[in-house]
């Protein structure tokens, strides 16, 4: 797998190599052998989905207050984002330790800039957590996966990367509806979460969804 950026030294936000959109080789089902590299190109094209919105969202949706809300209710698209990088440190900091943390957020302050930044760096982290946590090696430092200090702790695995899957697509799909509520929707195209054969082009896997 080619995915940079983690303390693994892997690929990960960039191209790796160039090829023309759709020069995959044919895609066929992984063997079981293969799911944890799978799973970790999917976690890889996650934080691709959230550059895909930061790159192409107004500025002006930024830091608006959700439409219908009291001033101080509900998250802005910069406490969203905010929150997810959090999130990333939070997991990091209890199950995996031993990986560097990049600095918190202040949802008050980021820029689209240093946000989009701080996600590719904190992305990377998790990257790294997870090859951990798939790995089948007995020497493994990330065993379990400690989601938050209220919540029940579960073993580090399949299902954990389920969960930080899960949790980021249900903060996308705000983000996409806020935008439009503020009037400032993002391009339909040019911002779809849903072209997963481009992102493994970007990102630099030849074989594409498996």
């Amino acid at each position: 797998m080619a995915v940079q950026g983690g303390s693994t030294g892997r690929p990960h936000g960039a191209i790796c190599r160039r090829m023309p959109l759709g020069a995959f080789m044919p895609h066929k089902a992984p063997s079981q052998s293969d799911i944890r590299e799978v799973l970790l190109e999917i976690y890889a094209a996650n934080d691709r989905m959230n550059q895909v919105l930061l790159e192409h969202l107004e500025a002006r949706a930024w830091r608006a207050k959700p439409p219908g809300l009291k001033q101080r209710g509900g998250r802005t698209i910069a406490a969203i984002f905010a929150h997810l990088h959090n999130s990333r440190l939070v997991w990091l900091k209890r199950s995996a330790p031993h990986l560097k943390c990049p600095a918190r957020f202040d949802p008050h302050r980021c820029t689209l800039r240093q946000t989009a930044i701080a996600h590719r760096r904190s992305a990377a982290r998790c990257l790294a957590m997870l090859e951990e946590a798939l790995s089948e090696n007995p020497d493994r430092r990330v065993t379990k996966f400690f989601r938050d200090s209220w919540m029940p702790i579960w073993p580090a695995g399949a299902t954990m990367f389920a969960y930080m899957f899960a949790h980021e697509a249900h903060h996308r799909g705000q983000v996409i509806a806020l935008a439009k509520q503020l009037g400032y929707p993002l391009p339909a195209y040019d911002a779809s979460i849903w072209r997963w054969d481009k992102f493994w082009e970007e990102l630099g896997f030849t074989s594409g969804p498996r």
